[in-house]
């Protein structure tokens, strides 16, 4: 596994070559397979193989053209329902005050971690996006209100290998009972 970490990069440049349907259901379960607490799974994926909705998303995430080269988006969106009642009316986005709203994007986000890691090990290229807003983003995709964007992660087969950015050493980052 370390092996898979250590080799994960961001791609942007991918080779025009669709990805086989059973390698996206196996990213899809090892999302569905994450931990969460209290065991809720508040995610939901949207895969976009469509050019005309891969460009629209695109253009809500800061016009990022490089997207488009990746043959399929995967949209990972939180369910704060899973911690709310129906009943109660929101519309979620980035100054959302409700504590499960930290909660979902968490849970989320290590659902997504898990589909990085298992895109790398599928030898796949991916690359995590999330500068857009929820305001621009859901209306794409017809996601309701209620519900939070986490981020887009793109797919494919890359076309470029990128060296590994610096990290911090570990006895930087590491500390024992206390800070």
């Amino acid at each position: 596994m370390i092996e898979s970490i250590e080799n994960r990069r961001s791609i942007r440049k991918y080779l025009d070559k669709p990805i086989e349907d059973e390698k996206i259901i196996q990213l899809i379960e090892s999302g569905r397979l994450a931990p969460s607490g209290s065991n809720t799974q508040p995610w939901h994926f949207v895969i976009v193989k469509s050019e005309w909705t891969r460009q629209k998303l695109a253009e809500v995430s800061h016009n990022q053209k490089w997207m488009l080269a990746a043959p399929i988006l995967i949209v990972c969106v939180a369910d704060i329902r899973v911690r709310i009642s129906d009943e109660i009316h929101l519309t979620l986005d980035e100054q959302s005050p409700q504590e499960e709203v930290k909660q979902i994007i968490r849970d989320t986000s290590i659902a997504m971690e898990h589909i990085l890691l298992e895109a790398s090990n599928l030898g796949l290229g991916t690359c995590w996006v999330a500068w857009f807003t929820q305001e621009e983003i859901r209306p794409i995709l017809n996601i309701p209100s209620d519900k939070y964007v986490v981020g887009i992660i793109t797919v494919g087969y890359a076309d470029e290998e990128p060296k590994a950015r610096p990290r911090k050493k570990i006895e930087e980052i590491i500390h024992y009972e206390n800070w």
